[in-house]
């Protein structure tokens, strides 16, 4: 069996979910999961029960400019690892996007292929929120009226 880890990586070049899709496909395999982050038109409240963060008000977005720490790509590798661990899991691929991005890019692709989709799913969530949670990739949001604020910095 190949290494469970078949990508992680932080790229300026546009991200491919069929290729990561195609990266985590395996014969021991029966369920894939894929996490698909855009760059959305709006900065939402968000419900602090799904996504750990606390509410405000909205404002259209008209880009996103993603900075990542030198470090970035160990620790996403890191964190790809942890969710390869989880029982059942075949494969996992990661690929996080820096540079200026618009609305509709896609911002980061997950995948994860394990034996159940149990497990995939599982895998997925855990490596998408601690990737967000310990990975220092930043981002620099534009909004229609012209602001740009940082988000997520330590």
């Amino acid at each position: 069996m190949s290494e469970p880890v078949r990508v992680a990586a932080v790229t300026e070049q546009p991200l491919s979910v069929d290729r990561l899709l195609a990266t985590v496909n395996d014969p021991a395999v029966g369920g894939i999961v894929l996490f698909v982050g855009t760059v959305r038109d709006h900065d939402a409240p968000v419900d602090p029960t799904i996504d750990g963060d606390s509410a405000g008000t909205t404002r259209g977005v008209t880009s996103l400019d993603y900075t990542a720490h030198p470090l970035a790509v160990d620790r996403l590798a890191e964190v790809a690892a942890r969710a390869a661990t989880v029982h059942g899991v075949r494969a996992v691929a990661v690929e996080h996007r820096v540079g200026h991005l618009v609305i509709g890019d896609l911002a980061v692709v997950v995948a994860v292929g394990a034996e159940h989709r149990g497990e995939a799913f599982l895998a997925c969530r855990q490596l998408i929120d601690e990737l967000k949670a310990g990975v220092p990739i930043w981002k620099e949001q534009t909004f229609d009226d012209g602001v740009a604020e940082w988000v997520g910095l330590p």
